[in-house]
């Protein structure tokens, strides 16, 4: 069974030790639990989507990109053999019509 929680956790991971910090200065700069981060990172627990927001700006990476990896993964651990590697034309008109409402 393919565990969403445990590829977010390894894709954060991932960046945290690519970008060469640890779990305390990213969980200070995220004002999250060290514990809760770290629960996080192993798959242990759910983290809300304010908290991936608040990591990944911790990170300096955009949480688009957190959440393109984490599919990407997912997709590999599926099987699938061809992941595409750019955003429907479809896809960027709705969120444009969607975002223009606002």
């Amino acid at each position: 069974m393919i565990l969403v929680r445990q590829e977010i956790g390894d894709v954060l991971r991932d960046f945290r030790l690519q970008k060469g910090r640890t779990l305390r200065q990213v969980a200070g700069k995220a004002s999250v639990a060290l514990g809760y981060l770290s629960e996080v990172e192993r798959g242990q627990k759910e983290a809300s989507s304010e908290i991936l927001a608040s990591v990944a700006e911790a990170l300096d990476v955009p949480i688009s990109t957190i959440m393109r990896e984490v599919g990407d993964r997912i997709a590999v651990l599926e099987g699938m053999q061809v992941i595409p590697d750019v955003v429907p034309d479809e896809l960027v008109a709705s969120v444009e019509s969607e975002l223009s409402l606002r």
